[in-house]
């Protein structure tokens, strides 16, 4: 079962249904429009995907029961009216019926962000990834790599965080500056995963940098 907060969600609006917008929550990219009534709803809830109400059957359906093409919910937002969802989801194959990724015969790819405006910290975007690792370990959804390090344990990650910081080390040496840049976020993602194995934040490590700057500071 989902751990989703409780919200007051006006299904009398329309009937006893209300819109779910339904986006890949990598990508961003809008995937379907569909319906859910109360107890579709509680079953997206209960199980962890998307079940949506046939306004044509009048029976709920789970998107993904005949194709295997299910949407793993990460997690939903009400609207401010408090009548439409907006779901957040890890989708299996393609969305459509059709055989498209999405309802609207679109890839899904991911959206480029906009250029970082002047004096916006890229460095913050490391707390940001965290907290998607973080999503992560609390969903465990299929198909995901970092599902399969977390699953594959503690040894597995550390030993993960040496191979990348090893082929650093030589992209420094023998390698070019771009290729040097790519081993180091490959680096540091996997020890953002291995730290989030051990409940810890990328924050931390960040204070104790900034306590070693300190003048007064002593090695432990």
């Amino acid at each position: 079962m989902l751990n989703i907060d409780y919200m007051e969600i006006d299904f009398d609006k329309m009937q006893g249904l209300v819109p779910a917008i339904i986006q890949d929550a990598e990508t961003r990219q809008v995937l379907m429009l569909g319906y859910m009534n109360r107890q579709a709803y509680d079953l997206t809830v209960m199980t962890g995907k998307v079940t949506f109400w046939s306004r044509t059957r009048k029976t709920t359906w789970t998107k993904g029961e005949t194709s295997g093409n299910f949407l793993h919910v990460v997690d939903i937002k009400n609207d401010c009216d408090n009548d439409t969802l907006l779901i957040r989801v890890h989708p299996v194959g393609p969305v459509c019926h059709t055989g498209t990724d999405t309802c609207w015969g679109e890839k899904n790819e991911p959206i480029h962000c906009p250029a970082k405006t002047e004096g916006e910290n890229p460095l913050l975007f490391l707390s940001e990834l965290q907290n998607f690792i973080e999503e992560r370990h609390r969903q465990m959804p299929e198909g995901s790599y970092t599902t399969s390090l977390f699953r594959d344990g503690l040894n597995r990650m550390a030993q993960k965080v040496g191979e990348e910081a090893l082929e650093l080390v030589i992209e420094a040496v023998n390698g070019t500056d771009e290729r040097m840049i790519y081993e180091g976020s490959d680096m540091l993602y996997h020890l953002l995963v291995l730290m989030t194995s051990k409940g810890l934040r990328i924050e931390q490590m960040a204070e104790e940098l900034m306590e070693r700057h300190n003048p007064n500071w002593k090695k432990h």
